[in-house]
């Protein structure tokens, strides 16, 4: 018997009729899941960070993801749809990872050993990723079921309501742990998968990284300067809660004002 086949059957593998695909095909969805939720984070980060440019633009934005220039009228049913697309996403990606954590002490204690003996840096990382993704199950949960429940509360005025009165350490700390996660996941599945593989393996990886903390930098300066933004608009409005926003082009061809 081969040492293979002995690996095998040392697991009862060998006994099995046929190998199972379903650990390969979970692996799959878990790296297009990851990739969907990652890409997805990197535009609304975009998206919300049009504040940055002016209210009117971030206004424009939330209109246009309502429908508002398209059927003349807003529709935050379309905000809700998207919102309960990427729950499934983050669940189902959750659910999928799961499988790689330590199910017990002795694994955690087998995994943090391995660690600490061979010091590779992308160990260090998938370790990052794991605990960023324990903090997001639970900090996203709140967001993403304001978002679901209320998608009316998005605009100038009224996120920066929401991020000025209670909300703003939640998304602080949600910041550093989505673009941690974000960033490792898609170095990690460049890597995986050989996405730009080039003659050298070790300087390809060296230029991934580079390129992974650089994005990671870059989007952490922009979320906390977005952040940053809503909570100056949340205290400048602080005495006039639920007060929203509207261009004053669109206030001028308001009916009250004759138009």
């Amino acid at each position: 018997m081969s040492k293979t086949s002995e690996l095998i059957a040392g697991v009862g593998l060998g006994d099995l009729p046929r190998k199972s695909r379903w650990p390969a095909r979970m692996d799959l969805m878990q790296s297009a899941t990851g990739l969907l939720l990652a890409l997805f984070m990197w535009g609304h980060m975009c998206f919300v960070a049009s504040i940055l440019i002016s209210k009117d633009a971030m206004w424009t934005v939330t209109r246009m993801f309502e429908g508002y220039f398209v059927f003349e009228r807003s529709h935050t049913g379309i905000v809700s749809s998207v919102v309960g697309t990427v729950i499934l996403l983050f669940v189902g990606h959750a659910f999928l990872a799961m499988r790689k954590f330590p199910a017990n002490f002795r694994q955690y204690r087998a995994f943090i050993a391995h660690r600490r003996l061979f010091r590779h840096a992308d160990t260090t990382l998938w370790w990052v990723q794991f605990l960023t993704g324990f903090l997001m199950f639970f900090l996203a949960c709140p967001h993403l079921f304001q978002m679901l429940t209320h998608p009316g509360t998005i605009g100038p005025f009224a996120s920066g309501e929401r991020v000025f009165t209670a909300w703003w350490p939640l998304y602080l700390v949600l910041l550093f742990a989505v673009e941690l996660h974000g960033g490792i996941g898609l170095y990690r599945l460049s890597v995986k998968w050989g996405w730009f593989d080039g003659g050298d393996a070790n300087a390809t990886r060296r230029r991934l990284s580079y390129t992974k903390w650089g994005m990671t930098v870059f989007f952490l300066v922009l979320g906390l300067l977005t952040l940053a933004a809503y909570y100056r608009i949340g205290s400048e409005n602080r005495e006039s809660p639920g007060i929203r926003y509207t261009p004053v082009s669109i206030a001028l061809e308001s009916p009250e004002n004759g138009s």
